[in-house]
């Protein structure tokens, strides 16, 4: 019986370990969301906090997919190998649809973000501080 009590103990702490775990993860990660036009993001300076973020990317009416990259200000940013690989859209986002990114974790400093796809600038700027 005192073997039974301290597994069903056990089973019950690991299960309010794992939902209490869950939700931390879920509650510390933030969404930024983007939309971009033809040939342009509309919002061309973001500041946030350090911390995990999703990248939310609207395409509204490009004509054609778009993506996301994001780049540490003053690297080269034809270099793929200076991509924030998981701030990338898992897919290309269609006119007229919403795609998102891993989560990233963003450190304090400047990061550039341009579309390889529809043409934008490529000094819009995203601050964590």
């Amino acid at each position: 019986m005192k073997r039974l009590v301290i597994i069903m103990v056990l089973v019950i702490g690991a299960i309010f370990s794992a939902n209490a775990q869950d939700k931390t993860m879920k509650g510390s990660t933030e969404v930024i969301a983007l939309e971009q036009v033809p040939g342009e993001f509309t919002q061309k300076q973001i500041t946030v906090s350090e911390g995990t973020y999703i990248f939310e990317i609207s395409n509204n009416n490009v004509g054609h997919n778009v993506g996301f990259v994001l780049v540490k200000k003053g690297q080269d940013i034809s270099k793929p190998e200076n991509h924030i690989k998981t701030a990338y859209v898992k897919k290309q986002v269609e006119t007229g649809k919403t795609e998102s990114s891993k989560p990233t974790v963003l450190e304090k400093g400047e990061y550039v973000y341009f579309c390889p796809l529809n043409p934008t600038a490529t000094d819009n700027t995203l601050t964590v501080k």
